[in-house]
Order: C-alpha cells, then structure tokens, then sequence
C-alpha cells in the first residue's frame, strides 16, 4: 500500500461539481493499494501516518502529528500510485489491486484512522475527481508499507 501525505492549510474534493469531502488544516492522503496488500498494509499506514510528525509546534519544528495538532485527514483513493512508467510512454497498471480488494482495502484503512481518532473525509472509491489542495510548506512524504525497514 502506498500513501502520498500532503500538509494542508485546506482541502476539498467534488465529483461531478458537488463538494463531497472537506477539511481544514490537516493533511490530503493519496491513498494506493496493490494486488498484494492486506489489513496488516492498512493498519500500518494508518497508524503511521496518525503519528505522524510534520505539523509545527510552538517553535516551527515538525514535532506535531495530525491528532496533536487538532487538524484532520481527507483521504482519496488513487490506484496510480501503483503506475509503472519503466517501459515505454504509458504507464501499466497490474501491480495495482482490483477495484474489488482496493476498494475494501480503502475503507479499512479509513476505519483504521478512526481507530486513532481522526475522522477522514473521503472521496468517492472509482470516481472521477477534482481535488483542490491548498499545500502547507509544502510538505509532501511518501510512504509504502513494503518498505517498513
């Protein structure tokens, strides 16, 4: 399972012109899952990611997670994590999970973060979106749960 976490000042996400998803201050987690994850890739990056440490404390050090920090999560699914751009001009796609598993794997992961106490906002799983992302910093990590050590 691979992540993308964004730092925002603010968020939001429509389909088809409705705004289905916002936050404030918080992060944006691009959110892919592949043909091999499980719950044990979704338990990692939610807790990971909720202990996160890249907010600013009192004296501008990225000390605080996203829970110390009283800011929230919008998730969005994004199977392009998983594009392979090695060959040729257009990427491939089969180390990505079918919509089945990664749709089931998504809502996991979502439930896990309420788990530690964040609420996610959501898109819609298999939807076209416009994502309006207002960068904090920037900072942007990258995560994946096959490169725990």
């Amino acid at each position: 399972m691979r992540a993308v976490v964004q730092r925002v000042h603010q968020a939001y996400v429509e389909v088809d012109g409705e705004k289905v998803g916002e936050i404030g201050r918080g992060m944006v987690v691009f959110l892919g899952v592949g043909r091999e994850d499980s719950g044990k890739d979704s338990e990692y990056l939610a807790g990971k990611i909720s202990g996160l440490r890249i907010f600013e404390d009192e004296e501008g050090l990225m000390n605080l997670s996203v829970l110390d920090s009283g800011g929230r999560v919008l998730c969005i699914s994004q199977f392009t994590l998983y594009g392979d751009c090695r060959k040729g001009r257009r990427p491939g796609f089969s180390d990505a999970a079918p919509p089945e598993q990664a749709v089931e794997l998504y809502r996991d992961f979502c439930k896990r973060l309420e788990g530690y106490g964040l609420n996610a906002a959501t898109g819609r799983f298999q939807e076209t979106m416009r994502i309006i992302v207002d960068n904090d910093g920037p900072v942007t990590m990258l995560l994946d749960s096959k490169k725990q050590f």
